[in-house]
């Protein structure tokens, strides 16, 4: 056990983060939407029934929908874009060993998808950025069906109508939901670009090495 969460820590402490969150996140929603049930004079409810709501649903996707698209754009960014001084960015005017092919690479036991080649190594050779975009989608669609569901609970409770999926995307509640939280994740990787330039992190691979000049890039 001590060699696993050795070999493993970060995963599990941001996996261990995410479940304490998302309880708190839970407990305190529940709390707010029976607040506003009771206001309006309408029956509350469980916290199992909340967790089947459509505002548990739509608060919980609309922001994986912003950091999945966070990391899938910046992912692809990266490939093209520099930024000089930046731990974040690969070096400007040099190879860096991502841009190698990897049919010219040697490294022992490699996956399963390069020593094939073909197509299969082409959609590995892109598949982390797939795979990101695949789980924004996903959770868009999540946040779109979340949302419906508590928009029309909203419309009907004052006599307004229920509207689809997709009349709910039109929307700009939607489009409010989803930009705010976009703006923030943008600004977020932004700043840890700008930073990693002039400040450091002993002991992070985020960091450049504390004693490397500001105008190093990458690690």
């Amino acid at each position: 056990m001590r060699r696993f969460l050795k070999n493993n820590g970060l995963t599990v402490a941001c996996l261990g983060l995410f479940f304490v969150f998302l309880a708190v996140m839970s407990v305190t929603g529940h709390h707010q939407y029976d607040s506003n049930q009771r206001e309006h004079h309408e029956p509350v409810i469980g916290f199992w029934g909340y967790l089947h709501t459509g505002d548990f649903v739509e608060g919980v996707f609309e922001n994986w929908e912003s950091e999945f698209l966070q990391m899938g754009s910046y992912v692809l960014l990266t490939v093209f874009l520099f930024q000089k001084g930046s731990p974040e960015s690969k070096p400007i005017d040099e190879q860096s060993p991502q841009d190698v092919d990897p049919k010219r690479q040697r490294y022992p036991n490699p996956p399963g998808p390069v020593r094939r080649g073909g197509l299969t190594l082409k959609l590995y050779s892109n598949s982390l950025a797939i795979a990101l975009f695949a789980l924004f989608l996903f959770s868009l669609a999540m946040h779109a069906v979340g949302g419906t569901w508590a928009y029309n609970e909203d419309q009907l409770a004052h006599g307004g109508h229920a509207v689809s999926i997709l009349t709910f995307m039109t929307t700009s509640d939607f489009w409010y939901q989803s930009m705010q939280n976009w703006q923030s994740e943008f600004l977020a990787v932004a700043t840890l670009v700008v930073l990693g330039i002039f400040l450091r992190q002993h002991g992070s691979p985020e960091s450049k090495p504390v004693a490397a000049p500001h105008v190093m890039t990458g690690d």
